[in-house]
């Protein structure tokens, strides 16, 4: 549900040296225990009010919430937010993404009421911004809110806002993949496995195309939604298949307690016991 922006060489080589680019590094290289250990290390070591150090709350933050402990990464981004808003100012374009992520977050813990409730308010902020930052920031903000709309079983309302934040956002990326993954939840929501199985292939041929370290996060995802889509279709060992493949890499990626492998294996037990 959480995402970098794109950074081109020049992005890449301003965080080449920096105290947080080994951390960083580790992220999206799916090492998650080493980011975060890395990442607080850092925190510890700067003083308070440093943009390194805030930056490494936010990346001990996301790779704590990774590893499924979400609880203790809802805590680290309370950390970090006071942080970034003296920092950079509570309308600055990370101050915004700090909280989307966190907002994101709460989905993890069943707080999904307050999750569309933050993900509405930090879209409406980006709108009203300016430039390529604010604008991928209200569609990361615009993806929490199609999930916890989705987990609240409002899925006609999550695809509304799907397809309308598709249209406006058509670059092949981690944006689009993830968007086109929610819509495709709120389809199989609605049970139109069909629909939701095309949505979900189309998704599967994003994350292909994606580089290797914008993959990591979203390990598993793919699978589990066409898995939901077979299921609903009674093509049990197809779903079967697919669910047993979503959980394994969400297990290898991520460890039991991530929300991502909890609904594998529920989505598992489910279609066994049918």
């Amino acid at each position: 549900m959480r995402f970098f922006r794109p950074r081109g060489r020049d992005d890449a080589r301003r965080m080449t040296g920096t105290p947080v680019a080994r951390a960083k590094a580790l992220y999206e290289a799916g090492r998650y225990a080493e980011a975060e250990t890395e990442a607080r290390a850092v925190a510890r070591s700067r003083p308070r009010d440093d943009e390194y150090a805030a930056a490494a709350l936010n990346i001990a933050a996301i790779a704590t919430g990774a590893q499924g402990r979400h609880a203790e990464a809802l805590a680290t981004y309370d950390e970090a937010l006071p942080a970034f808003s003296r920092i950079f100012g509570a309308d600055h374009w990370l101050t915004l993404k700090l909280r989307s992520d966190r907002a994101q977050q709460m989905t993890s813990l069943g707080r999904y009421a307050e999750c569309e409730a933050e993900c509405t308010a930090v879209a409406a902020a980006a709108s009203r911004g300016a430039g390529p930052e604010m604008s991928l920031l209200a569609t990361a903000a615009r993806n929490g809110l199609v999930f916890a709309l989705n987990a609240q079983g409002r899925h006609q309302e999550a695809e509304a806002l799907a397809r309308k934040a598709l249209a406006a956002h058509r670059a092949p990326d981690r944006a689009s993949l993830v968007l086109r993954l929610g819509l495709a939840r709120s389809l199989n929501g609605q049970a139109r496995h069909e629909e939701a199985l095309a949505e979900a292939q189309e998704a599967g041929q994003l994350f292909r195309a994606l580089p290797e370290e914008q993959r990591h996060p979203d390990a598993g995802a793919v699978e589990l939604v066409v898995a939901t889509a077979l299921s609903g279709l009674r093509r049990d060992l197809e779903a079967r298949r697919k669910a047993a493949a979503a959980h394994h890499a969400c297990l290898t990626s991520f460890g039991p307690e991530h929300y991502r492998t909890v609904e594998a294996l529920t989505l598992l037990d489910r279609i066994d016991g049918a």
